[in-house]
């Protein structure tokens, strides 16, 4: 089965960057898609970024579209969140997920799709 190891979070103040990344081990992901999602307290989990490891097909949510760049690394099978120009709502815990099946909303990224999840990782980010 596939573990997923997140890192990279930390505090920042509006405006830096972050660069969070997610490890994968266990078994291969290369057919699978990766999600990176964040909750913030009170709030639901949400969805900015998934992509399809096979074909590299990605889609950003609105809410992070022209800040943040996932890539991958596939020799060490990690995939990468690069996030500039964060603000102070950009405040989460970040998780990444994965999931060998196609998910049932092509244009959403939601967590119903995936059933693999890191422990996550906590993004601050102060005015």
């Amino acid at each position: 089965e596939v573990q997923l190891v997140e890192s990279g979070g930390g505090s920042v103040q509006a405006g830096g960057s972050l660069r969070l990344s997610c490890a994968a081990s266990g078994s291969p992901v290369s057919r699978h898609y990766v999600g990176w999602f964040r909750q913030a307290p009170g709030k639901e989990r949400e969805g900015i970024v998934r992509i399809y490891l096979g074909s590299g097909y990605t889609i950003y949510a609105d809410s992070v579209k022209g800040r943040f760049t996932l890539s991958q690394d596939s020799a060490k099978s990690t995939i990468y969140l690069q996030m500039n120009s964060l603000k102070p709502e950009d405040t989460a815990m970040y998780y990444c997920a994965a999931s060998p099946f196609r998910p049932a909303d092509a244009r959403a990224i939601s967590p119903a799709d995936f059933g693999l999840w890191g422990q996550g990782t906590q993004v601050t980010v102060s005015s």
